[in-house]
């Protein structure tokens, strides 16, 4: 962050002390996800487009979950509000923070998740033009109810009333307080503790200070959002859902304005972090997750969940796969039914089948386990081939150990690996072998029972049975 010295520092603050009773939720209400992002990162990242000198978070219910999350955010510096006694006393809160700086102070709300920061530059640009020691930004709804009211006279703001305290004709007033506010420093916390609490709440409204400002002929201003959607506040599950989709859908637009397809947009899950390349086919019910990475030119079937992961060029993901925190390379195959959970790796050209899983495990360029194999803690070298239901036994119960085997090896179905061991490179696994030890390169390793054949024993069985 930093502070340009030929126009006043921006100071944000963001609001996220209340309950969110309405969420019924142990969970902070600003820490619940919205399309892969705590709803707090919105705002976060809202204000970060104003290069601000400072940004203030004020918690209050949970504080301690919301500054855990916080840690992510370094720049970011934390007040208390306790009790949460309305928004006004929440400002008043970041004094200790502010009461030294100079500039403009940008206030948000943490559960406001839609605002954009050109909106926020055109309020700072409004407030001086206007040179306002107080901006509000404001919108028109034909449906106003809850929020708090614009009251004008002559076409000046005179003062915002709440929702419980509007008259009948105020209610019915179409601007409404948007909740963001830009304040000069100098006068702004001696004018909070001139506010009342002589509502219907019992709170210290932030918006009496409009009132407070004219009182003492201090300019107010204010700026109406071209698109009132920015400006919704989240309160409940069902309001979290429908902006959820409002977001879903504008990243799908965006991929598919990108050159992305989408076979069926409305059951595709994409979280806002995630790039995909050009010509990448997304096929129904696709969930990419966290900050994903996909290729040019893949396919991604039915079903597949990708997490955190970066799949390059050229990749087919068949139906119903999962994979974690995983790096795969060009032209590779995974699935259907495949689960690469975190920390594997495949080379260009490797493939995983059937319900394969991975675990901590590299497959060289080329290597290939196509059907019904474990491979935790492993290495595969290039153009290894595992049989069918291969598996590493990599925990003997107390510790984790390491299966290395080398390149164009062959292991054969059904082979048990107990590690730690080492395969070499060209080296042959009969199959069904369970292989204790290390396997030189270009050896053959035959680890099973001698097979024995009794003859007739199926009859004499069955005489014994009585021909049953």
């Amino acid at each position: 962050m930093s502070e340009n010295p030929s126009v006043s520092p921006v100071h944000v603050v963001i609001l996220a002390a209340g309950k969110g009773t309405r969420m019924r939720s142990a969970t902070p209400k600003v820490l619940h996800q919205l399309s892969g992002l705590p709803m707090i990162d919105y705002a976060l990242r809202a204000a970060a487009t104003l290069e601000p000198g400072s940004i203030t978070v004020v918690v209050g219910h949970e504080a301690d979950q919301v500054r855990a999350h916080l840690q992510h955010h370094p720049q970011v510096q934390t007040v208390r509000q306790e009790p949460q006694l309305g928004t006004g006393h929440a400002l008043l809160q970041a004094e200790t923070v502010l009461a030294d700086r100079q500039g403009v102070v940008v206030l948000l709300s943490g559960d406001v998740p839609l605002l954009t920061g050109h909106t926020l530059r055109a309020l700072l640009d409004a407030h001086e033009s206007a040179g306002a020691a107080a901006s509000l930004v404001t919108a028109i709804l034909e449906r106003s109810y809850g929020y708090g009211r614009i009251v004008r006279r002559g076409g000046e703001i005179v003062r915002v009333v709440e929702e419980r305290d509007a008259s009948p004709t105020e209610r019915d007033i179409k601007e409404i307080n948007a909740g963001i506010y830009a304040f000069d420093l100098p006068p702004l916390f001696e004018a909070l503790r001139g506010i009342g609490a002589a509502n219907a709440q019992g709170e210290y409204y932030l918006p009496d200070l409009v009132g407070i400002y004219r009182r003492r002929n201090l300019p107010v201003a204010t700026w109406t959002v071209p698109n009132p959607g920015e400006i919704r506040g989240i309160n409940s599950r069902s309001e979290l859902a429908e902006v959820n989709r409002m977001v879903r859908q504008q990243k799908n637009e965006e991929l598919m304005a990108a050159g992305v397809t989408l076979v069926d947009p409305a059951t595709t899950y994409v979280d806002v972090d995630v790039l995909v390349g050009p010509d990448t086919v997304i096929h129904p019910g696709v969930h990419l997750e966290g900050s994903t990475r996909i290729g040019g030119a893949c396919e991604l079937h039915a079903g597949v969940r990708i997490v955190n992961s970066t799949i390059g060029d050229r990749v087919t993901v068949l139906n119903h796969s999962v994979i974690v925190d995983s790096t795969i390379a060009a032209a590779c195959s995974v699935g259907p039914f495949a689960h690469l959970r975190p920390g594997s790796t495949m080379g260009e050209g490797a493939k995983v089948g059937n319900f394969v899983e991975l675990k901590k495990a590299t497959l060289g360029a080329g290597a290939k386990a196509s059907h019904l194999s474990y491979l935790g803690d492993a290495t595969v070298g290039e153009h290894t081939n595992i049989g069918a239901g291969t598996i590493t036994c990599n925990y003997d119960g107390v510790s984790k150990h390491q299966t290395i085997i080398g390149k164009h090896a062959f292991i054969g179905s059904d082979a048990s690996l107990i590690a730690p061991v080492t395969i070499g490179d060209d080296a042959y696994i009969a199959a069904g072998s369970a292989i204790t030890s290390d396997v030189p390169a270009g050896a053959l390793a035959v680890a099973r029972a001698r097979q024995e054949n009794k003859e007739g024993w199926v009859g004499r069985r069955k005489a014994e049975r009585g021909g049953q």
